[in-house]
C-alpha cells in the first residue's frame, strides 16, 4: 500500500472554527481517516482532526506560498537589517 502524506496526528490545542464542507469532501475525509488509522495503528481518525494537518501539509508544500511568506518576512525586518543583507 502507498504511504499516506499524513502521519500520526499530534494532540495539539485547537482553535475552533465552524465550516461547511461538501458531502463528498466529508466522505473522503472519513475514508482518509480510516485509512490513516489502519496505517498508523491508532484507529480511525475523526475528519475534524484531519483538516488542520492537511492544511499545514498543503501550505508547507505550496512553493508560491512559501515564496510569499519569505518576501513578507524580509519586508517586516527593520530597515537596517534589510540593508545589511543586501551588501
Amino acid at each position: 500500500m502507498a504511504k499516506l502524506k499524513l502521519g500520526t496526528i499530534p494532540d495539539d490545542k485547537p482553535v475552533k472554527l465552524t465550516i461547511e464542507l461538501p458531502a463528498v469532501v466529508h466522505r473522503d475525509l472519513v475514508a482518509y481517516g480510516n485509512a490513516l488509522g489502519r496505517e498508523t495503528d491508532q484507529g480511525a481518525v475523526e475528519p475534524a482532526k484531519l483538516i488542520g494537518p492537511m492544511l499545514l501539509r498543503f501550505m508547507a508544500t505550496d512553493r508560491a506560498f512559501a515564496k510569499l511568506r519569505r518576501a513578507e518576512a524580509v519586508a517586516q525586518r527593520p530597515h537596517s537589517e534589510n540593508r545589511a543583507q543586501k551588501s
